[in-house]
């Protein structure tokens, strides 16, 4: 691993109450704001980073993951299915602003108690997300990744025998698509080719296994340079991996469960990371929202291309 400074990490959201569990963070250039979820508060948050106004809308059920449509709206991962979402203005900071949700397709659930975990979009504006038994203690490889076409079809399972669904990214030309998987049992990083013409991945191989480093990998991003930027869980660092799967960065964080991570900001240099709060020993840090700049830019991030 190369030797890299340290940069400076500062939380985002000081005066806010800590997420349970921040996931999903989305940078909206036009906006200028990033947007997150606190999956079980079942809320969407915004936060207009410079100016530091935040606001809030609840759903139906439990928001693990979305993208923006191309036409307006979201696509969301909650509960029981994918979701077509709004969400009106004005809304308030308090998380009483209800969102407007529709389904848009689900699957078939093998076991009680399974919703959507995360997700987002690939080059070309198709919606993939996955789905996990959120009883993690059971280990049960129910957990499946789908993909919701831009003719608004979800797909039969493309991979399956997955306990906790993690890490959705692609390359910077689309032709590589990487997947993780964050129970403990696993703690592994696939990469996988991708045809962007159909949206089918193939030869699935082994790109990391953090058995071998720290912590659980999570939510991911991929930077400008094609890196793969990894969310270390129970490690309290981001990790970053060339595309041939060499480690060469590691940013240490202040929160010991950072859960994804997403690139932003008016010129994309900003990593952006949501943590999630342990259940016993959380600090003053956990669960909130924090801001780096490691010296590489991202990528603007897909939009669904289906009508909403």
């Amino acid at each position: 691993m190369s030797v890299v400074s340290q940069p400076s990490v500062e939380r985002i959201d000081v005066g806010y109450a800590p997420a349970t569990v921040g996931e999903s963070p989305v940078w909206r250039a036009q906006e200028d704001a990033l947007y997150w979820v606190d999956i079980p508060a079942q809320r969407i948050v915004r936060q207009r980073v410079a100016l530091g106004l935040r606001t809030e809308w609840v759903l139906p059920e439990k928001v693990a993951c979305f993208a923006f449509g191309c036409n307006g709206g979201l696509v969301a991962g909650l509960e029981t299915g994918l979701f077509a979402v709004a969400l009106p203005e004005p809304a308030t900071a308090d998380g009483k602003t209800p969102a407007y949700a529709r389904k848009l397709a689900a699957p078939q659930f093998r076991v009680p108690g399974t919703r959507f975990n995360d997700g987002r979009c690939d080059r070309q504006g198709r919606f993939w997300s996955g789905t996990m038994v959120q009883d993690m203690a059971a280990a049960n490889p129910a957990g499946a990744l789908f993909c919701l076409d831009t003719q608004g079809r979800l797909s039969a399972p493309v991979v399956d025998q997955l306990i906790v669904q993690n890490g959705l990214a692609w390359s910077p030309d689309g032709t590589t698509m990487y997947l993780s998987d964050s129970h403990p049992q696993r703690r592994l990083i696939w990469a996988f080719d991708y045809d962007t013409e159909t949206g089918t991945p193939s030869r699935r191989r082994v790109f990391a296994d953090l058995h071998d480093y720290a912590g659980r990998p999570d939510g991911a991003a991929v930077d400008a340079d094609g890196c793969y930027w990894i969310c270390a869980n129970d490690a309290g660092a981001v990790l970053r991996f060339t595309p041939q799967g060499v480690l060469d960065r590691r940013i240490d964080l202040p929160a010991v469960k950072p859960a994804m991570c997403a690139f932003g900001g008016r010129d994309l240099g900003t990593l952006f990371i949501t943590s999630i709060r342990p259940a016993t020993g959380a600090t003053e840090h956990d669960g909130h929202v924090f801001a780096v700049r490691p010296g590489v830019r991202g990528l603007p991030e897909p939009e669904y291309a289906g009508v909403l």
